[in-house]
């Protein structure tokens, strides 16, 4: 069975003209054109021209844009049965004695199409009338010939193998989550000569941030639609608090101060790595209140290193540091030549901001009712230049130890980390102490 090329082949660089409304447009068949590029066009259209025929196989940029955008006007499985309507019935297959040649013909872009689909957006096929209809148009095809019944029964038991693995994998993240308590056994006793801490874990900042950009690569890849946007905000949230629960935990003053400085040697190897998600976790998480409050501990960290990050991830000027170094990332993964020069992980709580603003102010539809495509070619260029670059394998070996403790150990919740503050370095003002006593009455049961 063919495969599908990776997502870097589908989006020149070129990109598209914003100002395709200005010229003479283009009517074939219902769908608008200008330089060969598709305007808008009735949904029907739309539809019809995903489907191929003897003659015809739509352009991969095309399948993944309408794929991507289609669920804004219908659901997955209303179009997975036009889908099997038309080839169904465009291409008789449906007639019983359906000429062999006739099959031979278009089962191939068929089958192509179905794989495209399930390797791009395996999570469609959750729902069980996405399923359904997928087998039901399969076994058609397959009827006619060994060769492609074997190729159906591939990509169903790549699909099935897939949906496993996604269904294998949140479940891991569940117990994760479960599992993620507070340390207030460590508030009650602070047990320091026992205390397991990050540094003891792994000593060396690089091989962290390794580690870091092996979970953004790895564990949240590919994963059910709506529970992917939830595991980028739960991991980028986890990793703050858990940066401030590691700096807010020693008793020590000189230990708080040693790990404020490893965590901005671990950002700064995120960085020149490509990956800004993790860098910007770790700087929230030492700019959380708890932390910034600790000023003795500040005094004692050379902070030239973290200002230099701060500066590069600064929000003012609608983060333009950032956009800079994203920018000059994108390049150079263009022109890599190995797997470490490739990775770029953008910051992603911006990126869905970015997207969503362009999604909210263009039009889904043209004042004649049409689909405008033209926003969905930009939308499917920003969604695949990600995709891209989340299917950059990982250059970095897998350390279990590390990643089980990054991914596991119990974090502070937001008061527990106001109460190891106070603890470290004691209130300076009575809204402090007020919240002090409060919460070791809450948290420790202490008055």
């Amino acid at each position: 069975m063919p495969q599908t090329p990776p997502f870097a082949a589908m989006f020149d660089s070129s990109g598209y003209n914003r100002n395709l409304y200005q010229s003479k447009e283009d009517n074939c068949g219902g769908l608008y054109y200008h330089d060969n590029n598709l305007l808008s066009g009735s949904l029907e259209a739309l539809i019809q021209h995903l489907v191929p025929n003897v003659d015809y196989y739509p352009d991969r940029t095309y399948i993944f844009t309408f794929l991507l955008s289609s669920r804004l006007f219908m659901h997955p499985f209303e179009l997975m049965a036009k889908v099997c309507h038309l080839c169904v019935e465009h291409q008789r297959l449906s007639e019983p004695g359906n000429d062999k040649n006739q099959i031979r013909k278009i089962a191939p872009k068929i089958l192509q199409l179905l794989t495209e689909w399930t390797e791009t957006f395996p999570y469609d096929f959750r729902d069980e009338r996405m399923m359904r209809n997928l087998k039901e148009l399969a076994q058609r095809i397959a009827s006619g010939d060994e060769m492609y019944r074997k190729n159906v029964q591939q990509l169903i038991q790549n699909l099935i193998r897939k949906l496993a693995c996604l269904s294998q994998y949140e479940e891991v993240l569940a117990k994760i989550n479960a599992t993620s308590t507070d340390r207030l056994t460590v508030l009650k006793t602070k047990p320091q000569s026992i205390q397991r801490d990050i540094i003891t874990v792994c000593s060396d900042p690089y091989t962290l941030a390794q580690q870091l950009t092996n979970i953004e690569l790895s564990c949240y890849s590919d994963r059910k639609k709506t529970r992917n946007l939830e595991a980028y905000v739960e991991w980028f949230n986890r990793l703050s608090y858990l940066v401030a629960t590691e700096i807010c935990m020693p008793v020590k003053k000189k230990h708080r101060a040693r790990m404020i400085e490893y965590f901005i040697d671990v950002a700064r190897e995120c960085f020149n790595i490509g990956n800004f998600n993790s860098l910007m976790a770790i700087i929230s998480g030492m700019n959380m209140s708890p932390v910034s409050r600790l000023k003795k501990t500040w005094t004692k960290v050379k902070t030239a290193k973290f200002d230099i990050l701060e500066h590069q991830m600064d929000p003012s000027s609608n983060f333009y540091n950032y956009r800079t170094a994203l920018r000059g990332a994108a390049q150079r993964s263009l022109t890599a030549h190995s797997s470490r020069e490739k990775i770029v992980i953008p910051f992603f709580s911006l990126l869905i901001k970015d997207i969503y603003f362009f999604n909210e102010g263009c039009a889904n539809r043209l004042p004649n009712g049409h689909v405008n495509f033209e926003k969905f070619w930009e939308l499917a260029k920003q969604v695949s230049e990600f995709m891209t670059w989340k299917q950059v394998e990982c250059p970095f070996e897998r350390d279990r130890k590390i990643l089980q403790y990054l991914l596991t150990v119990p974090i502070f919740s937001e008061d527990a980390l106001y109460l190891a503050s106070y603890e470290s370095e004691g209130p300076e003002n009575h809204i402090e102490k007020d919240r002090w006593k409060t919460l070791r009455s809450a948290l420790l049961g202490r008055v």
